[in-house]
């Protein structure tokens, strides 16, 4: 097995050295080179040829943002960016994702982190995990564009106004919610997702996304601008209304609980990381499944690892619930899908320009 090509993209000479000393460490990577800003970066990808590369989001010359730009269109490769955790480097790290970054990395104590070890073991396995990309996917510019779904037909206002005297779905409930897990190049998906809902949507969403803290309110802040659905980050004790996306905050598990009639919002930071995320799709699908009263869309999208299969076994058992993965094709990591899938317990696997619609045909 080949080893895995790095090109590091910093502007600080210490930063370049300190992780390529981190990356060399590991048997199935190699670094075949350094760059000290965007145009110096394209030069060597030209010519290196690396199969992952790593950069830098802030640097003179080209900065990471406009390099990952003509880094797509012309060599696309995967790009790890590494990230301050500063307000407008969450939003930049979030704008990155849209331009088809893979992932990212959040510096621990800003551009010059002499505690970069703290990240060390993140590193590596994202690169690992970054070199297995669908690149045929993410090379692809995605088009966003706001809903053209309409939930219901041209009788809908008969159908609002007394819907317990129409025919549910076989074993459907009248009340519906849609939860939704994902992880690498899920920023991506659920732009294309989340964009598509209509603005009517008879139907709470939650969504699990893997992310440290500060970044999912970027992320949230991004998707509301582009959604006809209002989308926000959750809050502890807040009531949850139809058509609105709840993300959950990095460092918090996301509970929904029943309370009084309503559905609420309960934010864990106590408890431990599953599995090592902190929120956990699984922690969230366990939530939902103890709910009764409501059928459930469970919908799992690109992420490495598992995180999403068990708590949609849990589902499974004790209520109404269609699942729903995204496909290898379309999937920037066929890890979480593909366990998903795994469990037998999925109606439909989608390509994620297909997932708005299928939701939308259970709600």
């Amino acid at each position: 097995m080949q080893n895995i090509k790095v090109l590091i993209v910093d502007d600080s000479a210490f930063m370049r050295k300190m992780i390529n000393d981190f990356l060399s460490e590991h048997q199935a990577i190699e670094v075949i080179g350094t760059a000290r800003d965007g145009r110096d970066a394209l030069k060597k990808i030209k010519t290196l040829r690396p199969d992952v590369v790593t950069m830098d989001i802030e640097m003179p010359v080209l900065n990471g943002l406009e390099a990952l730009q003509l880094i797509m269109e012309e060599h696309p490769v995967p790009v790890i960016m590494l990230s301050s955790t500063t307000k407008q480097g969450a939003e930049n790290t979030i704008q990155a994702m849209a331009y088809g970054a893979i992932d990212f990395i959040a510096k621990p104590s800003g551009p010059i982190s002499l505690d970069l070890h703290k990240i060390k073991e993140e590193l590596i396995q994202k690169v690992i995990s970054a070199s297995n990309a669908n690149m045929t996917s993410l090379a692809k510019k995605p088009t966003y564009v706001k809903s053209t779904i309409t939930q219901t037909r041209e009788y809908s206002k008969i159908e609002r106004r007394d819907r317990s005297k129409l025919p549910l779905q076989q074993g459907a409930l009248n009340k519906k919610l849609v939860c939704i897990g994902t992880s690498t190049g899920g920023p991506r998906a659920l732009q294309q997702v989340i964009t598509k809902l209509p603005k009517n949507l008879d139907a709470p969403v939650f969504v699990v996304q893997h992310m440290p803290a500060g970044f999912t309110k970027s992320l949230a802040n991004r998707l509301d601008s582009l959604s006809d659905v209002a989308v926000k980050e959750a809050s502890d004790g807040e009531i949850v209304q139809n058509g609105t996306v709840y993300i959950a905050p990095g460092g918090y598990h996301m509970l929904i609980k029943e309370m009084g009639g309503n559905l609420r919002i309960q934010l864990d930071g106590s408890t431990l990381p599953r599995n090592g995320h902190r929120p956990s799709v699984d922690v969230m699908f366990e939530s939902i499944s103890n709910i009764t009263g409501y059928s459930k869309i469970a919908v799992v999208m690109t992420g490495m690892g598992a995180d999403g299969s068990q708590g949609l076994m849990d589902l499974k058992k004790k209520g109404v619930v269609i699942a729903i993965a995204e496909s290898r094709e379309t999937s920037i990591v066929y890890g979480m899908p593909k366990a998903a899938v795994a469990t037998n317990l999925v109606d439909e696997v989608q390509n994620v320009d297909k997932i708005a619609e299928t939701i939308m045909k259970y709600v």
